[in-house]
């Protein structure tokens, strides 16, 4: 594998699981769910719902090509599928409407709110390691096919994201007001449009792939 392979690789999986995973917006809803805690309470409940998404999101990258081989699904289906998901986040993102994949439903917010630990529900669930996310993490690595590089790269690129997601709930208030919701809409429309043409691209190549074309 070549360094240009390696490069294309890199990008498709940290733009992939930027898109679904949300980094920027999870920063937003995190300040707003958390504006009664100390400063030493967010940091906690930060690093907690971080490490708890990271766990998650390895044991779909570790066992999601044997999980899709135990169903009998193939690769060709995956990719079709996980484009159409993709497809679908992106749509939300450009039209800057909230995904419904790893935004919470207004009963979710309204039990978080009356929490006093929300690390794990919704922070790591469905906030950062949200379906879409999870169903991005096990495409991509299926993509690698058995080749351990591929693999540790899409790998790194989540780790990549999870760790910017650390950055940014650390910083969530402060990335709020500098920001703006225009400034977030605009972010999310443009990696709206990056994600909807990667997400047609998997669709391509699944069909491409599958008996009906070959």
């Amino acid at each position: 594998m070549d360094q240009a392979q390696m490069l294309e690789i890199a990008l498709v999986a940290f733009t992939t699981i930027f898109a679904t995973m949300g980094p920027v917006d999870v920063a937003a809803v995190f300040a707003v769910l958390t504006k009664g805690l100390s400063p030493s309470q967010r940091r906690k409940a930060a690093f907690k719902g971080v490490l708890i998404a990271t766990a998650v999101l390895l044991l779909f990258a570790l066992f999601g090509e044997a999980m899709l081989s135990r169903l009998g699904i193939t690769l060709a289906a995956m990719r079709t599928a996980g484009g159409i998901l993709l497809l679908l986040i992106a749509i939300d993102m450009v039209f800057a409407r909230p995904s419904s994949s790893s935004t919470p439903t207004d009963d979710e917010t309204t039990e978080a709110q009356k929490r006093q630990d929300i690390s794990v529900f919704p922070l790591a669930t469905p906030l950062i390691a949200g379906p879409g996310t999870m169903g991005a993490v096990v495409l991509l690595t299926a993509e690698a096919q058995g080749d351990v590089l591929a693999w540790s790269i899409t790998v790194g690129m989540l780790l990549a994201n999870l760790t910017l997601t650390l950055v940014l709930l650390m910083t969530a208030g402060h990335v709020q007001r500098v920001l703006g919701v225009t400034g977030l809409n605009v972010i999310s429309r443009v990696v709206g449009v990056l994600l909807a043409a990667l997400a047609v691209q998997f669709m391509f190549d699944g069909l491409a792939a599958s008996p009906l074309f070959s």
